[in-house]
């Protein structure tokens, strides 16, 4: 344990200070996220409470919850999800290319292949209703 004396007296304080910052960093950050994630869904939780004090039916609750989820529920189009990996790939490349070295080429051309072959994967696996539905009339017509 370092005293206070010892920290003003030799004149360490800079030296101490920042391990002493990023210890606090990494507590502040995860308690600075908790608390705003609680307080952000206070208000919904308290509102769901209050409907279902005055709900009889209990199937109504079901589709109470339902207007409240957030969650997209929307399948995930992995062809934009590919071009945009594969383009922040290219990015990583080209910096590189032109300030960082070698590590850097390598990382821009391994996660612009990710890029490449997500994309390559959401033409392989339709992921809508429209284009399952298209794909299944074009196969039955073979």
């Amino acid at each position: 344990m370092v005293s206070l004396r010892y920290i003003l007296s030799e004149g360490k304080t800079m030296e101490l200070l920042i391990p002493i910052l990023g210890i606090l960093t990494g507590i502040i950050v995860p308690l600075a996220v908790f608390t705003w994630l609680y307080l952000e869904g206070k208000g919904k939780r308290e509102t769901i409470l209050e409907i279902t004090k005055h709900l009889d039916d209990p199937s109504k609750v079901e589709d109470l919850l339902g207007i409240f989820d957030e969650r997209k529920k929307d399948p995930i189009d992995y062809r934009r999800s590919g071009v945009i990996t594969l383009f922040v790939g290219i990015g990583i490349y080209l910096l590189g290319l032109t300030a960082m070295g070698p590590l850097f080429e390598g990382v821009g051309l391994l996660v612009g292949a990710i890029g490449l072959g997500t994309m390559i994967a959401g033409y392989f696996f339709p992921n809508t209703s429209e284009e399952l539905t298209n794909a299944v009339e074009e196969f039955e017509k073979k």
